[in-house]
């Protein structure tokens, strides 16, 4: 069902390490070549090539490239209350986490008349992308809006795949989320053809009842296959995107105490996503490893995912890792730096505390990975294949930008002027200088 990596005896470099653990692997690059005349076609053509993409890809034509705003008020009125309700609540808790994650101005009076200060000023519209393949993701809604949202970002965008049953509309219930969320503008395009759409915006010769097309955006993110991936990257630097998001990961760093039947449903839970998702469990015990596979095999069973489900636990991006002490396993979990990181310890706390490099950590039996998806106040948006290293998840910082305002009076500027000539000199930069000068 799942295969094991055995570093026991040993103590791998961090080298070693990134050369046996698992990941899954996506040819973006291979993707990128058969997305970049999509993003061409769109860019020249606008409505007209949105509408041949959505046959193409999805199935469908749609009549509206953005949604009526009828549409968007049908489906919250016929969305079952408890999903309103739990949708509702993840909605007020996400919001609660990320309006404290607002970064604050500050002022430095660095001499005398001499000042600098940082303003965080949000970007002036952005573009989010929801999913529509293998699963719904309302709560990718959320997560992206709210966000957005709590940063001031004052124009934004949802989109999301036609879909064929739906005449052409998105998914109902990704609707009516952007309906509780105050979200109006709302576009039935997925794939790389919507990144396109948001990047460079559209217009066409086939408009429909007078439909309002897209203005471009200044950054898109949220999560999408391995084409949306490789838009993104053909994108970024004519607009800021969040991250090249990979499958869905799920590590798990346990002992001995841990609950095999919790392990084996939290790392089944990741694997539903899809058959490339990745599912690691790292312990020094070999009787908490027997017991998880035997769950594994139960609980493959009995899911309803249960061909996605095992594809995902028997490829090769995911494994049982053995290692002699907690210690070892921190250096594996460490190197490995996953998009989500259960840590089921004794002292569990502690030991999470110690974890330099994961998308979003959860800590104790009491945690799991499903509440940060849908209900914990956390954002799922998170860095996948190894970013967690580097990246961040998505959050309020992932819509504002810092910007330094300085100000010096006349005294100020005089009293450091030589020693900017001098720097400006050894630079070989003289009209530096004497930009200074000329000031006195």
């Amino acid at each position: 069902m799942i295969s094991r990596i055995d570093l026991r005896g040993r103590r791998p470099s961090r080298r070693e390490l990134l050369a046996v653990l698992p990941r899954a692997e996506l040819d973006v690059e291979h993707a990128a070549a058969a997305v970049a005349p999509i993003l061409a076609q769109v860019r020249a053509d606008g409505a007209r090539a949105l509408r041949d993409l959505s046959e193409r890809f999805d199935g469908v034509r749609p009549q509206h490239v953005r949604v009526p705003a009828a549409a968007i008020e049908d489906a919250l009125a016929v969305l079952d209350p408890r999903v309103r309700a739990a949708l509702e609540e993840t909605i007020r808790r996400v919001r609660q986490v990320h309006g404290a994650q607002r970064p604050q101005d500050f002022t430095v009076d660095v001499a005398p008349g001499a000042r600098v200060r940082q303003r965080w000023v949000p970007v002036r519209r952005v573009g989010l992308y929801v999913p529509g393949g293998l699963a719904v993701y309302p709560s990718s809604v959320v997560m992206n809006v709210v966000a957005a949202q709590e940063a001031g970002v004052g124009s934004l965008a949802v989109v999301s795949p036609p879909q064929k049953e739906r005449d052409g509309l998105p998914d109902p219930v990704v609707l009516a989320t952007c309906a509780l969320l105050g979200v109006d503008e709302v576009y039935a395009v997925g794939g790389a053809q919507a990144v396109a759409m948001l990047a460079y915006g559209a217009a066409g010769s086939d408009e429909v009842d007078g439909e309002t097309l897209c203005e471009p955006v200044d950054v898109i993110t949220g999560p999408g296959n391995v084409y949306v991936a490789a838009a993104k990257r053909l994108v970024r630097g004519f607009v800021g995107i969040d991250a090249e998001a990979g499958p869905t990961e799920i590590a798990i760093l346990a002992d001995g105490t841990a609950d095999a039947s919790h392990v084996a449903a939290d790392l089944v839970s990741q694997a539903e996503h899809d058959p490339l998702a990745a599912a690691v469990l790292v312990t020094p015990s070999v009787e908490l490893a027997g017991a998880v596979e035997a769950k594994l095999v139960d609980r493959s069973e009995v899911t309803m995912n249960r061909e996605r489900v095992v594809t995902a636990l028997r490829g090769s991006q995911s494994a049982i890792v053995l290692v002699d002490d907690l210690e070892a396993g921190l250096d594996v979990v460490n190197a490995y730096g996953a998009e989500h990181l259960e840590v089921q310890t004794v002292d569990a706390g502690a030991w999470a505390d110690r974890v330099t490099s994961a998308g979003a950590i959860f800590v104790g039996p009491w945690s799991p990975v499903s509440l940060g998806d849908y209900m914990a106040g956390s954002n799922h948006v998170l860095p996948t294949g190894g970013c967690a290293h580097f990246a961040s998840g998505l959050g309020v910082h992932s819509f504002v930008r810092a910007v330094q305002v300085i100000e010096y009076d006349a005294d100020a500027l005089a009293e450091v002027a030589d020693r900017v000539v001098a720097l400006a000199d050894a630079e070989g930069l003289p009209a530096h200088g004497e930009a200074v000068r000329a000031r006195f």
